[in-house]
C-alpha cells in the first residue's frame, strides 16, 4: 500500500509517517520503480503502536526502546515496566509544574481588578521575569 493508505489504515497523517521514517522508527519495506514508498501490513501495525506510544506521551527515544523491545520476543517484561514507570515519574514531575503554573496565574488573575485601570499584577509579574532574566549572569541582550 501506498503511504495514503498506510496513513489511512494507522490513523497516522502521511506527514507524521514521513518523520518517523525519518527518525528512524519506521523503514519502509521497499519502493516501487518509480520511487514510492511501499507499506505492508507490520509497517501499518508499527504506525498504530506508535501512535499510541505518542498518546501516552512518550518520546522519541522511549518508543524506538519499546518498539525494540516489542519485537524482540526473548525480552523481559522488566525493561519494559522500566520505561514505563519512568515515564510516569516525568508525567509526575510535568503535572506538578503544570500544577504550580496554574496555582501562579489563578492567584495573580484573582489579584487583578480587571477594569479599565491599567494596574494588573499578571503584567506586572511577567514584566518582572523578563527584567530578572535580563540581568542574570550569561543572558545575551
Amino acid at each position: 500500500m501506498n503511504i495514503g493508505e498506510a496513513a489511512r489504515e494507522s490513523g497516522v497523517t502521511a506527514k507524521m509517517i514521513r518523520y518517523y521514517e525519518s527518525v528512524g522508527l519506521l523503514a519502509p519495506k521497499g519502493r516501487t520503480e518509480s520511487g514510492y514508498r511501499v507499506y505492508g501490513a507490520e509497517e501499518v501495525h508499527s504506525l498504530r503502536f506508535i501512535r499510541q506510544a505518542r498518546r501516552l506521551g512518550f518520546l522519541v527515544e522511549d518508543i524506538r526502546r519499546l518498539l525494540a523491545l516489542w519485537h524482540d520476543r526473548s525480552r523481559a517484561s522488566s525493561e519494559v515496566k522500566s520505561i514505563a514507570l519512568e515515564h510516569v515519574a516525568e508525567l509526575d514531575q510535568r503535572i506538578a509544574e503544570l500544577s504550580q503554573m496554574r496555582d501562579t496565574l489563578a492567584h495573580l488573575a484573582s489579584h487583578c481588578q480587571g477594569n479599565d485601570r491599567p494596574d494588573c499584577p499578571i503584567i506586572e509579574r511577567l514584566a518582572d521575569a523578563a527584567t530578572t532574566e535580563c540581568h542574570e549572569p550569561g543572558h545575551v541582550h
